[in-house]
């Protein structure tokens, strides 16, 4: 019984972390995203 008690904080430190990872990853994203936008804008004059 206290395996599985181990093991499931484990496993809930682990989903708790890859989603603030996947948050982390959609903001680098967003901010290429912005960049790449500002880029174009500065082509287009």
């Amino acid at each position: 019984m206290r395996k599985l008690i181990v093991l499931t904080a484990a496993a809930a430190a682990l989903l708790v972390s890859a989603c603030n990872t996947i948050s982390g990853v959609g903001k680098d994203a967003q901010a290429a995203g912005r960049a790449v936008t500002g880029a174009a804008e500065d082509a287009k004059k």
